[in-house]
């Protein structure tokens, strides 16, 4: 996940040459920056040079495509609804997902860009990847060459953890996925049929026709946000506002739009849906689809805690737009072969190999499986990070105990020393966590230069540091998100460990109890020994007598 939007790593030529595509059902090229552009932006990868692959081969103008103006190659051109858009000419090359793609390097027809605006020409990522409906999606040309079957399936990670998988080919669809019909005749996107909205359970006034304006209910995996007509957005706002009046309305991060957005939730994602009611999507044969919290809000970026609505109200167009953050963890199979559309709720980021823990014991078996019952059927594996994690994994029940990072920290104002005490604050907040759970272990100074190891320690309330959390603490420090003062100027990532709880022995994990325990017994044995002293002291001194005449001891009075 990178600036709201999910990638795949996409390999053209020979030999191969790199490049991060947003991952987009709503369109049907794909498409990366060509070395001679002219108009096209600073994006993370170098440019595509053809003349550096030997596999390079221009598409020849012909009946079929639209020409240059010398009439000698195919070209293409796309607008998109927030006025971006991308041109160039067609080529052919062939194309990969990686070495661990289990899926054959093909040769296949993209978009070779010349001229890019709007957010195509700003954004990080190098273009896109269509995965819609049209002969010149991957999707398409893959199931024209028999090397996959008509189907494909995406699984994007929650909030602030991003990570995902996604699979060309088909798979064996969990017992429990939800599907709905999509008709590929309504329009030339994925639709599906919702007929209604639940909010805590209750249904939502709002006349089922709503949802079938214009070019119907999209699932679009290319727009961040869910956009729906002003009936069913006003009605679903209403709903929502009243389960969390307990809440603080705020201004949004942006002034120049109106986000509807709150305080007082807390930073912690998992413990959102004891605030926010989940919202029940119900489809067209009566199965429903519960979107938790993390599936219609956004973290506030000002406001530590706080979260904005990530629907809104999509204009006087009546189309409903749903985007990725509809399906966040969850596991969507557009199963094109059989006009449905799947839904499964999971632990998206799982099924991305992310981090390891040394030593740490092996994953439990996936419960998606590969369809290899049709030689048609290749599938890829969940798709490598964006940004160059190290391809480890953390499986899903070790426990971290301590996060340390090496931070190479690079000081503006040579004559100023930095006070680390104030970057560990820093480091505290812009990780979202506790000042005292960041300690600085030592620190190594060099010129302006400053290579400081950091531990990161649990929360005081807890005893562990969870998968999630660890991941997304690492993928902030990986990418670059921590915002430093200006005087202290950027900051490197120069290695990072993570340790997961040791496993205590019998005796270590009990030692509290049974001290205790000896302790009560030996309270409760001086005890009874002190009862049984007093009481045969008693019946001593009760047993005896002086005779008549007897020497008594003289008992001395006291003066008053």
């Amino acid at each position: 996940l990178v600036c709201s939007y999910y990638t795949t790593r996409l390999y053209i030529g020979s030999p191969p040459q790199e490049f991060a595509l947003i991952v987009d059902t709503g369109s049907t090229v794909t498409y990366v920056p060509c070395s001679n552009c002219e108009q096209c932006g600073k994006h993370q990868d170098p440019r595509f040079q053809p003349e550096l692959s030997n596999t390079y081969q221009a598409l020849k103008c012909n009946p079929g495509c639209n020409c240059d103006d010398d009439g000698k190659q195919c070209t293409y051109e796309r607008r998109y609804a927030e006025q971006s858009s991308s041109s160039g000419v067609l080529a052919e090359d062939v194309i990969s997902f990686g070495n661990e793609s289990q899926l054959a390097p093909q040769r296949a027809v993209f978009g070779c860009e010349n001229m890019e605006t709007g957010d195509l020409y700003s954004q990080r990522a190098d273009g896109i990847i269509g995965l819609g409906r049209g002969r010149l999606s991957i999707v398409d040309q893959l199931v024209e060459k028999s090397v996959i079957s008509d189907s494909f399936s995406l699984c994007y990670g929650g909030m602030d953890v991003g990570g995902g998988a996604m699979v060309l080919g088909g798979i064996s669809p969990p017992s429990d996925m939800v599907f709905t019909h999509s008709d590929p005749y309504r329009s030339p996107y994925y639709n599906i049929e919702l007929k209604g909205l639940r909010v805590a359970g209750k249904p939502l006034k709002i006349n089922p026709k709503v949802f079938d304006g214009r070019h119907g209910t999209v699932l679009d995996s290319g727009t961040t946000y869910a956009y729906l007509p002003e009936e069913a957005f006003i009605a679903l706002k209403d709903s929502i506002m009243k389960e969390i009046s307990v809440l603080r309305q705020i201004h949004g991060p942006d002034p120049n739009y109106n986000d509807i957005c709150f305080s007082g939730a807390g930073r912690v994602v998992s413990e959102l849906s004891k605030i926010f009611p989940t919202v029940d999507m119900v489809f067209g044969n009566g199965q429903s689809l519960t979107l938790s919290p993390e599936n219609y809000l956004f973290r506030h970026t000002k406001v530590s805690g706080a979260y904005c609505f990530g629907i809104f109200q999509n204009g006087k167009d009546p189309t409903t737009l749903l985007g990725g953050i509809i399906v966040r963890n969850t596991l969507v199979t557009y199963d094109r072969e059989n006009d449905k559309i799947g839904f499964w709720k999971t632990n998206c980021s799982e099924l991305w190999k992310g981090l390891q823990v040394p030593g740490a014991p092996a994953p439990a078996p996936n419960t998606v499986h590969m369809n290899n019952s049709s030689n048609r059927s290749q599938n890829v594996p969940p798709v490598q990070p964006p940004n160059g994690l190290p391809t480890k994994h953390i499986p899903g029940e070790v426990r971290i105990a301590i996060i340390t990072f090496d931070m190479l920290i690079v000081v503006n104002d040579t004559s100023t020393k930095p006070n680390l005490t104030e970057v560990a604050d820093v480091i505290a907040h812009e990780l979202e966590v506790d000042n005292l759970q960041v300690q600085m272990l030592n620190a190594t100074p060099k010129g302006n230069e400053y290579q400081v190891k950091w531990a990161l320690y649990p929360a005081a309330s807890t005893e562990y540091i969870s998968n999630s959390t660890a991941m997304s603490i690492l993928l902030r420090l990986k990418e670059h998100r921590l915002q430093f003062p200006e005087r202290y100027g950027n900051y490197q990532l120069v290695k990072w460990k993570v340790e997961p709880q040791r496993k205590l022995s019998w005796w270590q994990q009990h030692l509290v109890a049974v001290a205790i325990g000896i302790l009560v017994t030996v309270v409760i044995g001086l005890s009874s020994l002190g009862v049984w002293l007093v009481w045969r002291r008693r019946q001593q001194t009760l047993g005896t007598y002086e005779p008549v005449g007897g020497i008594v001891p003289e008992q001395e009075l006291q003066p008053l």
